[in-house]
């Protein structure tokens, strides 16, 4: 080679993914939170979505097993721990195998309630609300 070194080891890309990180556009597309990985980034640009308490509006986010993800989608916030990254988006049941929902375990396996019924059970007016009786 001109110049007197050979390179060492394989070509990287600047900005390859390696098998350590996964984009986050990428990842939340294989998980199939949506039908299109343009919506994930859009939804990531929004910069609703946090990694690790962190917000980010970088569909280029670097995501690795072990982040929480906390995600604003469909009415509710779900927090997600990333269990796996992506090789492929896959069947439904494969994409699940990638992330554990931890409101689910919170809530003692059952969905998380977004309308939050159980506080409003426990809620009770400072005072009787007045109501007119028929005549």
């Amino acid at each position: 080679m001109p110049g007197g070194r050979a390179a060492t080891g394989p070509p990287v890309e600047d900005g390859a993914e390696d098998r350590a990180w996964q984009r986050l556009d990428k990842w939340l597309w294989c998980a199939r939170f949506m039908a299109a990985r343009a919506d994930c980034a859009r939804l990531v640009a929004e910069g609703l979505l946090r990694i690790n308490r962190q917000p980010t509006d970088k569909p280029h986010a670097r995501l690795r097993v072990g982040d929480i993800i906390t995600l604003p989608l469909r009415g509710r916030v779900r927090v997600l721990e990333v269990l796996a990254l992506a090789p492929r988006r896959g069947p439904a049941s494969e994409a699940r195998l990638l992330y554990r929902d931890l409101e689910e375990r919170n809530n003692g396996g059952g969905p998380a309630d977004p309308c939050g019924s159980a506080e409003r059970a426990a809620y009770r007016p400072p005072y009787p609300i007045p109501t007119r009786s028929p005549r």
